[in-house]
């Protein structure tokens, strides 16, 4: 690898800072552009403070962490260790969940206990049924952990050699992806009741898909959970961008906020330099776009390549309202993670995504962060993140107008099904995130905060490549990128873009310690 290659990184949200780090760990010269003031993207901190000096803390947009192997590896790629640097709380129950029918249960990380609160709960074979559900999602984790993760994926046709389609061992991996069967079929297959089912549909919304139309192989996330944890890191979210945003700076990785880059220089077919809304041309080697996948393509790729991408059919994710409620009591039967759930999953699944409206009665989800961060609200207090997931932008929703009735549609929903009757009394300081505002901070496609939804029984799994095969030197992270979203996945797409690049241009690979540390904890303990 020559001494001088340049890389730019275009976005600093946890896909593009895991990018600039591993790329700076292995020894290429970073630069890393975000049009906003801040770095870390939607993972970004709000402080809302009260007239007499009380303040609430709330991270802006992603609050779920899993897979934190994906982490390990990104700090073993800088010879540190992610405990060390980056403290992670794990959490069980993993969520609580509450029902229209006023019953609730609790989200266990041990499969075996959660099969016998299922069973408590609704009776008949659920637990079984439960746990041939895991024993389905553990063969999907370990196929996509083969196939899909760690590496640069397009097409199916970029991980699965289709001249070994005779190979027994690839025939039986292809067949256990359960090509034409979605997530909800699968789940309803194994755990019928209706409100178990709708809690496991939820593993679907990490991904802002709808279980109807999402490929099976998503159960993965389920075997994720159970043998991975759900963790809260020290500080919140934001505590994961200001440690990646660290390790880049301290391996010499130049960070600017404030600089919104405008377009790309293409010679022969391949990036050279990018173009800055100040005029600035910055000469590299390589770029990668933590960028929406296809506005990169569209807005700085730009002429028939973004054309092309753009008319690819990719089909936005949902978006999302977001209330940050800052309360003057703490709900002491609400668990870090809470899911409020809808009276009717198909008909909230089918306004959302099928007829591009909000739902009539929707799923809230919350943390309620200070059950595990007394720093997040004053003593008594709670930073209650409330999250509604709302269709991706269309030309006929004026959120200015819808706002007012739907955020008083959500507190209804809380107030009816989560035992929070008095929450309207408790708000002393209040901000609101909408589809719009999430559109024009965050450069994602029609407001969508997951990137491209993972809708198609068949191939809905694949989004746009890390490896651009349209422009040389040209790479994506985010997620409207390969493996899509979610934290760790947007982290692996960093990650795969960055070591895509490097190997590309002939650098040093990655070291063992960085090998180890991202192998699946189950294989680990099997050493």
């Amino acid at each position: 690898m020559a001494s001088a290659s340049h890389v730019v990184v275009i976005g600093s949200g946890l896909g593009g800072l895991a990018a600039a780090a591993v790329a700076s760990a292995r020894g290429h010269k970073v630069t890393l552009l975000d049009k906003n003031p801040w770095l870390g993207g939607k993972a970004a901190v709000l402080n809302l403070s009260a007239e007499d000096g009380r303040q609430w803390r709330f991270d802006v947009g992603p609050t779920i962490l899993t897979v934190p192997r994906v982490l390990r590896r990104i700090y073993a790629e800088s010879g540190k260790e992610q405990a060390k640097e980056l403290p992670l709380i794990r959490l069980d129950p993993q969520w609580r969940c509450f029902f229209d029918d006023n019953t609730r249960i609790d989200l266990r990380e041990n499969v075996d206990t959660m099969a016998r609160e299922m069973d408590a709960f609704a009776g008949g074979n659920q637990g079984a049924g439960y746990k041939r559900f895991q024993q389905i999602a553990e063969k999907l984790h370990e196929v996509s952990e083969k196939f899909f993760f760690w590496k640069p994926v397009e097409t199916i046709t970029d991980t699965i050699n289709i001249r070994s389609n005779f190979d027994p061992d690839t025939m039986r991996d292809v067949m256990a992806l359960r090509m034409g069967k979605t997530v909800a079929k699968v789940i309803r297959q194994n755990v019928p009741d209706a409100r178990l089912a709708q809690m496991l549909d939820h593993f679907c919304q990490y991904v802002g898909s709808n279980p109807y139309q999402a490929p099976a192989v998503l159960c993965s996330i389920g075997d994720m959970q159970a043998t991975e944890g759900v963790w809260y890191p020290v500080g919140g979210t934001r505590a994961v961008a200001e440690g990646l945003a660290k390790l880049a700076a301290d391996n010499g990785a130049d960070l600017r906020p404030n600089t919104e880059v405008t377009g790309f220089d293409i010679q022969n077919g391949k990036v050279v330099a990018v173009k800055t809304a100040s005029g600035e041309r910055i000469a590299c080697d390589a770029v990668i776009s933590n960028m929406d996948a296809i506005r990169t393509y569209k807005e700085l790729v730009g002429g028939d390549t973004g054309e092309r991408y753009a008319k690819k059919g990719y089909e936005p994710a949902c978006s999302g309202i977001v209330l940050y409620l800052g309360l003057n009591k703490r709900y002491d039967h609400l668990a870090h993670h809470c899911f409020v759930f809808s009276r009717d999953a198909e008909e909230e699944f089918d306004a959302i995504y099928k007829r591009g409206e909000p739902a009539p009665d929707p799923t809230a989800y919350l943390a309620a962060t200070s059950c595990s961060d007394d720093t997040s609200a004053p003593p008594g207090g709670e930073a209650l993140y409330v999250l509604v997931h709302t269709p991706y932008l269309r030309p006929h929703h004026d959120w200015s107008k819808l706002f007012p009735a739907y955020r008083q549609t959500i507190l209804d929903k809380l107030k009816r099904t989560a035992g929070l009757e008095d929450i309207e009394e408790r708000i002393v300081v209040e901000d609101r995130m909408t589809p719009v505002d999430i559109h024009n901070r965050f450069k994602v496609l029609n407001g969508a905060i997951y990137g491209l939804a993972s809708h198609g029984t068949f191939l809905g799994a694949f989004k746009p490549g890390n490896r651009s095969k349209a422009v040389k030197g040209l790479y994506l992270c985010g997620g409207a990128a390969h493996p899509g979203p979610g934290m760790p996945m947007v982290m692996m797409s960093g990650w795969i873009a960055a070591d895509a690049l490097d190997r590309d241009l002939g650098g040093r690979g990655m070291s063992d310690a960085a090998e180890l540390a991202g192998r699946r904890d189950a294989l680990l303990a099997a050493e």
